[in-house]
Formats: structure tokens, sequence, C-alpha cells
């Protein structure tokens, strides 16, 4: 039996810049993201009679991988060569899909972990990442950015830069543990109370981002002023660039945010956040903030009912909690 544990994570800015059809085209993307302390666990075990037993919200029992309806795991498991006689379990602390915390690519990252540790094989960070894009871009065709594999895989927070001619390059952001205890209490992440399909909305930004190409290209600066400033522990100034990033995202597509959205963050800041914006395309799932620790009282009173999900940042990516043969 192997146990992985894959961070979900939260993204501060140039989210969209990381979508092929931008960084292949418009001279590379880059993204500041964090790996957060909410997970997906992935189980994987010999199963007894051959056949292969997927469970995730549903459960599927078939006799060969092709028949799998799960196209992460049926791709997974071809990728990896591992195609019998297995049982699968995937457990996650955030359930559903549409939160905008990257749950189906911390899955796929924390699926392959588990079926080559399963072989007894170690792959790098960036191998997981890689291998988890091929199958949800190029395999399965999604309509996703890059981001989420890799902070999943390499944890902790990052400065991820995406070239036109696809290679990927992660660079983690020195912060001590004392500092990351400092960012994650000034961040909060509330929930809208509905998920969303992100596909429509990043097919509608992946179809007109030459149009959009001034708001990305300085979605892309934002992103290295993020870094920037992350390394000089501004949270205040963090707070106002991930504001200026959610109000350029909110031109790119009618989809990102409605009435209701704007109406909750503009309690939020009138409640003292910093800035926020919606976690990954928008539409719904969560409301990430930056904002004073001494102020999150007020913003959770000023968003009720809004249920609050305190943010810790994981050092650590993907890793093997347990094996036993």
């Amino acid at each position: 039996m192997i146990i992985t544990r894959t961070p979900l994570r939260i993204s501060f800015a140039g989210g969209g810049t990381d979508l092929p059809s931008y960084y292949r085209h418009h001279g590379g993307g880059a993204v500041t993201s964090a790996a957060i302390g909410r997970y997906v666990h992935v189980l994987v075990n010999p199963n007894f009679d051959r056949s292969i037993r997927a469970t995730y919200s549903q459960t599927e029992n078939v006799s060969h991988f092709d028949q799998l309806q799960h196209g992460i795991i049926r791709e997974a498991m071809r990728l990896t060569g591992v195609t019998e006689a297995l049982e699968i379990h995937t457990i996650a602390d955030i359930p559903g899909e549409g939160t905008g915390l990257g749950s189906s690519s911390s899955l796929a990252v924390g699926l392959l972990h588990a079926l080559y540790a399963y072989q007894g094989i170690l792959k790098d960070p960036a191998v997981l990442a890689a291998q988890a894009c091929e199958i949800e871009i190029d395999v399965l065709h999604g309509i996703l950015g890059k981001q989420d594999q890799y902070v999943a895989a390499f944890g902790g927070v990052d400065y991820i830069e995406f070239q036109a001619d696809d290679t990927v390059r992660c660079a983690p952001i020195p912060l001590t543990t004392q500092d990351r205890e400092s960012l994650s209490d000034h961040l909060s992440l509330f929930y809208t109370g509905r998920t969303r399909k992100a596909h429509g909305i990043l097919t509608d930004l992946s179809d007109h981002a030459h149009e959009h190409r001034g708001s990305l290209e300085r979605m892309r600066e934002l992103a290295g002023e993020a870094r920037d400033t992350l390394m000089h522990r501004d949270w205040a100034r963090l707070g106002a660039l991930v504001d200026e990033g959610w109000q350029l995202k909110r031109g790119l597509s009618e989809a990102v945010s409605d009435g209701e959205i704007d109406r909750r963050y503009a309690a939020a800041k009138a409640a003292g956040a910093y800035g926020g914006k919606i976690a990954g395309a928008g539409g719904g799932g969560f409301l990430l903030l930056v904002h004073p620790p001494e102020r999150t009282h007020q913003i959770s009173e000023a968003l009720f009912p809004m249920m609050r999900l305190p943010v810790r940042i994981a050092p650590e990516g993907s890793r093997i909690l347990f094996v036993s043969r």
C-alpha cells in the first residue's frame, strides 16, 4: 500500500499567463503561487481479484483500466504502466470541483507519485509536474494552465516561469519558517457557497488571449512584483498587487465575477482587507483575502454567512506518507 499527500494551492499573481495560448505566443508567462495546508490524499493498494477499483466522488469497478471513466486516473495508469489488479482511493480536504484551489492537478501529481512509488520508483517533482500537465492538457485536452501542477509538486511559495518552448522554471521563494507563519496569518479563504466549472471561463480567456494582451502582460509583471514583495515581507503591498491583478482579471471575461462577488469583496475591503481575488479562474469557489491579522474577526463578520478557511502555507509538495508491502 502507498499513500501520498499533495497540497492544494493559491495564486497571488500572474494567473492566466500560464495558459499555453498566451505564453507560447507572447514571450512567456509567470505566476507567483503558494501551496497550502489542505491536501489531496491518494491510496494505492493491490486488488486481490485482479480487477480495478477507483473510488473518488463515485466508485468504479472495471476489469480493464481503459474502461475507467475518470480520465486522470485512467491516463495516469497508462503513463506509469500500472494497469491491473489495483485499488485507488482519493480523499480531498476540499471536496468537489470548481473551488479554484487546483484540486484536479493535485490529484494528478499525487496519483502519479503513488503509482511510481508502487513500482519502487521515485520521480523528481519537476517530472511529476510535467507529466501531470501532459495528462491534463495534452492527453485529456483540458483548457487550463500549468501553475497548479508545479506548485502541487514543489510546495512552498514559488515564482514559476513558462517559456514559449513549453519549458518551465520553478524558483522557490526563500521564506523562513517565521516568515511563512506571518504570511499565513495575513491570509484567509472564504467559501462563496458555490462551485463553477473553470473550463468555460478558461476557454474564453484562452480564445481571446491576443485581444487581452496588454492586461495579461501587466498580470505577468505583477507576478514578478509579488515575488519581490514577498521577499521583502510587505504583506500590505502584496494585498494591493493581488487587488490590481483581480481588477485586471475581471476585465478579461464577464464570467470571472458578478454583482454578488463584487459586493462581498467590497465588504471585505471596507472591513480592513488589503486586497483579494476569487481563487482560480473565478466565478465561484473561494475568495482569497490578504489582510491584517487583527482584522480577521471584522472581515468574518462582514462576510457572514460565508465560511472562513484559515490558510497555512505548506512548505512541502507532494510526498509519500506511508509505504507497506
